[in-house]
């Protein structure tokens, strides 16, 4: 294929980044990642459904998860990707403001799960609900969230991986900030962000499928998501070739989220199999691990559709029931 050809089949630099309402401006990073958001809560809400937690509850403890987990996604990228933050080997260099420009790109997956747990164990403390229910209702929704935020890394121009003669190559403005040094204007890179989008998009599909038939409860969806998502996320990181931390293990230099990824994937495999073996094999342990709700904090269950009798209202109505037959009996 020739040079020309392959830059017609290239997946085109986008040509918009967002738009401006008077003096603020909407980036279209900000609307993939709202977007996510949305749809999650979306499909959160109707599992949290079919698991019979109450209505409106997956909202009010999805708003602790998202707050705690923005803040912990910001940060591990600044701190897994420092040195435009602090410069080269944190020699004071870099620009700290660069760390509240979140519109700019850069939330990193394991801060927002670190510390959207921690938001939503909190929330699930506070409302009576398990934490592993929680986490296995939220799990596919979050790799749906992540695919479609994803999508935000095309008009951002960044996260692309090396060049390619690929005929789905991305184009990159040769005088945008990301576009690599030396490399030649026309140069088709791998477009990571999309292969990371599509390998997500696949796991929402196969995650619901495997809970339809295996029934995934006690926090097995949530790790079937990690070892999904690390799986993949080791195999594409290695193909980008923007800034990131390094680190030497075992005498092979990686990308600090691959060997993050690596060590991501064999927990998951490790409390998988730890979860299978000890799975309930009674209908009683089944119901508990099916339940939403922590040992205890159980609604009051009614007996019947009308409000239960008091003592007092049962007498009442024994007494004129008894009065009832008696006149049956002997009537006047």
């Amino acid at each position: 294929m020739s040079a020309a050809a392959m830059i017609t089949a290239a997946i085109p630099a986008p040509g918009w980044d967002g738009f401006h309402l008077g003096p603020v401006t909407i980036h279209a990073y900000a609307l993939c990642i709202v977007a996510g958001m949305v749809v999650a809560l979306w499909l959160s809400a109707r599992r949290w459904k079919a698991r019979g937690g109450p209505e409106g509850s997956i909202i009010d403890i999805s708003i602790w998860a998202i707050v705690f987990g923005l803040v912990g996604a910001r940060l591990y990228h600044v701190f897994s990707s420092p040195a435009a933050y602090f410069g080269p080997n944190f020699d004071g260099t870099g620009d700290l403001t660069k760390i509240w420009r979140v519109w700019e790109g850069g939330l990193g997956i394991w801060g927002a799960v670190a510390l959207g747990a921690v938001g939503a164990w909190i929330a699930c403390r506070r409302y009576g609900f398990k934490l592993s229910a929680y986490a296995d209702v939220v799990a596919p929704a979050v790799l749906l969230a992540q695919a479609i935020g994803r999508l935000g890394n095309y008009f951002n121009q960044e996260l692309f991986g090396g060049p390619t003669t690929l005929p789905w190559g991305l184009q990159v403005s040769a005088d945008h900030p990301n576009f690599p040094a030396g490399a030649l204007e026309g140069t088709l890179f791998h477009p990571t962000f999309l292969y990371e989008m599509v390998w997500n998009l696949a796991g929402v599909a196969l995650l619901l499928l495997l809970d339809r038939r295996l029934r995934l409860r006690r926090g097995m969806m949530l790790w079937s998501y990690v070892a999904w998502y690390t799986a993949g996320r080791t195999w594409i990181e290695m193909l980008r070739i923007d800034d990131a931390e390094m680190i030497t293990l075992f005498g092979v230099t990686q990308r600090l989220n691959v060997w993050t990824s690596l060590l991501m994937l064999l927990i998951a495999i490790g409390f998988l199999i730890y979860l299978t073996v000890t799975r309930p094999r009674t209908v009683e342990g089944r119901a508990v691990a099916d339940s939403v709700w922590r040992e205890g904090r159980e609604p009051a269950v009614e007996t019947s559709e009308t409000s239960p009798l008091t003592g007092e209202d049962e007498k009442v109505n024994a007494v004129e029931t008894k009065n009832i037959g008696h006149e049956a009996k002997n009537p006047e």
